[in-house]
């Protein structure tokens, strides 16, 4: 077990110099995601150890990155995530009270430093980093005096001080709930990123319609709404309320990079609701782009409704791709269908830059499902059909045409 003192070199170390990686993030990225794997790697063996990696790491993390252009929020995401990883690392390792002080001080001054900022979101831990009410206490003490001269100076005067999330965070984990709550009642802004911190003490002493109340009140032009309902969601949720948390909060509280991602999430968290009722409701959000849902009723194996969702409005032609490949063999024609509709909003100018290497696949696949399901026949005049739909349309007309099965198909020839 690693002692306060000793002396351990890390790998990382000095490839985490000021201004270490210029301009380009690709770089710097790697280097983090090599930093926390060798972090962890050490957590395995000596908890000590890896907490003073970690802490040593956050504090050199900023200066290094300090030149970096920042604007695709990709090494942003990637400081996010170390955190996120290296924060339960530093606050349950065994360290006496003393160590931790040690610790905290470091850290501290390195987000004061902070002026991109990219571990501003340290702050939102810091009462988890003290890990004992004491120490948190102590931290509160430190802070609070700061946040209540700043917030004093009311809408006009005040400044930003880089502390105050800190400080809210220690109050919550040392338990002065009551206190958390009226230093926010000083607040001149009704800044969710502080009020917050208040729904969470009303939760703590298990006042959560108050809690419900206060977070409901947070919302404000500029405030994020997902993160409000998400909030409300959990605390309905937790009071058993899952029917009520639907109706009110899952859509806005279940924000995902796709809406593939979204159908899941909400699935996962209300278990007690079929999935199709769920995407019915989902789709009704988003009318006139009922497309966008195919890949949701797919994957939830409701075949049937992804094609009448194809048919609504568009679907990008390469998930239709996919599915018409993925599913020639055990569903042929919910698979000739998805070839038939990606022709479909191709020929219809709805694709984005289409190739004639992906519209002869298309072709190919919907020859192969129709097989499986022995409706070729019927298939290629679908296609001969459709074609016939859309006189100015070239691209599609073009690739096809070395297609000669197509055409020999046709009555006559």
């Amino acid at each position: 077990m690693s002692k306060a003192g000793d002396k351990h070199s890390w790998s990382f170390a000095p490839r985490f110099r000021r201004g270490a990686f210029g301009w380009r993030s690709d770089p710097a990225i790697t280097r983090i995601k090599e930093a926390v794997a060798e972090i962890k790697a050490a957590s395995r063996k000596d908890p000590l150890l890896a907490a003073e990696g970690a802490v040593l790491f956050l504090q050199k993390l900023s200066p290094a990155l300090q030149n970096i252009d920042s604007s695709s929020g990709a090494i942003g995401n990637a400081v996010n995530r170390a955190i996120e990883v290296l924060v339960p690392i530093i606050a349950k390792a065994p360290a006496e009270t003393p160590i931790r002080r040690k610790w905290l001080e470091p850290l501290y001054q390195a987000h004061a430093d902070d002026a991109i900022p990219y571990i501003e979101s340290l702050g939102n831990y810091w009462g988890e980093l003290c890990a004992s009410p004491d120490l948190a206490t102590e931290w509160a003490e430190q802070l609070v005096g700061t946040v209540e001269r700043m917030w004093s100076r009311g809408r006009e005067e005040h400044g930003f001080f880089h502390g105050t999330t800190m400080c809210l965070s220690a109050l919550l984990a040392a338990g002065r709930h009551e206190q958390l709550l009226a230093l926010l009642d000083q607040c001149p802004y009704r800044f969710w990123s502080y009020r917050e911190w208040g729904v969470k003490a009303l939760v703590a002493m298990g006042r959560k319609t108050e809690a419900l109340h206060y977070a409901e009140a947070s919302r404000g032009r500029n405030e994020p709404v997902g993160q409000i309902a998400e909030a409300c969601e959990e605390i309905l949720l937790s009071s058993g309320l899952a029917d009520e948390a639907y109706q009110r909060y899952a859509f806005d509280a279940n924000q995902a990079g796709t809406y593939l991602a979204k159908f899941g999430a909400i699935c996962r968290k209300y278990p007690h609701k079929k999935p199709e009722a769920i995407l019915e409701d989902l789709i009704a959000t988003t009318p006139g782009d009922e497309g966008k849902w195919f890949a949701a009723a797919k994957n939830a194996k409701l075949y049937g409704l992804a094609m009448k969702l194809a048919q609504k409005s568009p679907v990008d032609h390469r998930t239709l791709m996919r599915a018409a490949e993925d599913f020639a063999a055990t569903e042929p024609l919910f698979a000739l269908n998805s070839g038939l509709m990606a022709l479909y909003w191709i020929c219809a100018g709805r694709a984005y830059d289409p190739t004639t290497g992906e519209i002869l696949t298309v072709y190919n696949l919907i020859v192969s499902a129709a097989e499986v399901a022995r409706c070729k026949e019927a298939a290629l005049t679908q296609i001969r059909n459709m074609l016939d739909g859309f006189p100015q349309e070239r691209l599609v007309k073009g690739a096809l045409a070395r297609a000669a099965e197509l055409w020999s198909a046709e009555p006559g020839h």
